[in-house]
């Protein structure tokens, strides 16, 4: 204010210390030098701290998958999580979406879309949904024993199950309005009939519950990412690009002392560049000096898990289980086929009855 008392001058000489020039030295420079690092060492310790990232304690023993065996089998291992993509399916003849020309994106040239993944965009679904059902049915006959629901089909339990990007185990009418519920069964037969499904309450396209794009994900994946991944004591990845977000963002929910066996076919979801530069991680780390929890296991699936099983002493048990499971599947299976067989029959017999009852009445 201009009412202010002026400030007591300084005495010159005192002045004239803070405009003195210093001549640099070495070390001044070496401060500078170790200002810098601490500046560096400040702002990798502010986003450790914001970000859960930074390194956590080593608990396997070895990066290794017997490493990972040895834990499991050490009593500390209470609580695993398998987060899990299209290629634990394609042993069954499920194709996954991102191989080089074995994987879905890259056979859709026959349905004339304007891009691969439009066949699982829910706004292009709504205008064209013929694409995605031709390509159901395509899937289905005899190539595998199910479409989707493979977890279902082992004998998960749903408490035990969250089907991140949805399932065909159910349905839904796609208006907001009506949202009728429709069964596996429903839409099998609809699919088969060479039909696009249609509510049977207000004639509106009935959509599987698998997430196209443009959807939001189920709550309960939100749900498991802050109750479920905070108390992980083992993540197991397999099959998965860990290129779809948020899905592949989970990897980095589990605690920083939590080990990480990723069973895939090639490496994948590894650190981020900028977040190396920095010096964190925020991805998985298989092969630098500082990697201490993540393993890389790279096979099919099946075999990593069978690999995984032996060191464990399970693959005895394991093959007997997937006898008896594959037997109790093959005979549901042929009871499935005989029902579609049976419902077709019928539905031609009604056919066959309205046309002529039309004919005679004409």
């Amino acid at each position: 204010m201009s009412d202010a008392p002026e400030p007591p001058r300084e005495k010159e000489e005192d002045s004239n210390l803070c405009d003195r020039e210093e001549e640099p030295s070495e070390d001044s420079s070496e401060e500078d030098e170790a200002s810098g690092e601490t500046e560096m060492d400040f702002l990798r310790s502010l986003f450790s701290r914001t970000l859960g990232l930074g390194s956590g304690e080593k608990v396997l023993d070895e990066l290794t998958l017997d490493g990972v065996a040895r834990y499991i089998l050490s009593g500390k291992c209470k609580n695993i999580i398998c987060m899990v993509g299209a290629g634990i399916s394609t042993s069954a003849g499920i194709p996954d979406f991102r191989s080089p020309g074995t994987g879905l994106y890259a056979n859709l040239q026959k349905y004339s879309l304007p891009y691969p993944e439009a066949i699982f965009q829910i706004d292009y679904f709504k205008k064209h949904p013929e694409p995605f059902f031709a390509l159901a049915k395509e899937l289905y006959p005899g190539q595998f024993k199910n479409i989707d629901t493979l977890e279902r089909v082992a004998g998960l339990e749903e408490d035990d199950l969250v089907e991140a990007h949805g399932t065909f185990y159910t349905s839904h009418c796609v208006s907001f309005l009506c949202r009728k519920e429709y069964n596996l069964d429903w839409m099998k037969a609809r699919i088969f009939s060479d039909e696009v499904p249609k509510c049977e309450k207000c004639s509106s396209l009935v959509k599987p519950d698998i997430v196209f794009f443009g959807e939001n994900l189920p709550a309960k994946f939100f749900t498991s990412t802050t109750t479920d991944f905070p108390r992980c004591d083992l993540l197991i990845i397999m099959g998965t690009s860990l290129q779809v977000q948020p899905f592949a963002s989970l990897v980095n929910k589990v605690s920083k002392n939590t080990p990480r066996l990723l069973i895939n076919m090639e490496k994948t979801g590894q650190s981020d560049a900028l977040m190396g530069m920095l010096g964190f991680g925020g991805g998985m780390d298989f092969d630098s000096e500082k990697a201490y929890r993540d393993v890389a296991y790279i096979s099919t699936c099946d075999e990593g898990c069978m690999a995984l099983a032996e060191f464990l002493g399970w693959k005895a048990e394991l093959e007997d289980l997937v006898k008896r499971e594959h037997a109790l599947i093959d005979s549901k299976d042929k009871q499935d086929k005989a029902k579609l067989a049976n419902q077709t029959v019928k539905a031609e017999e009604k056919t066959a009855t309205e046309t002529g009852n039309s004919d005679k009445l004409e």
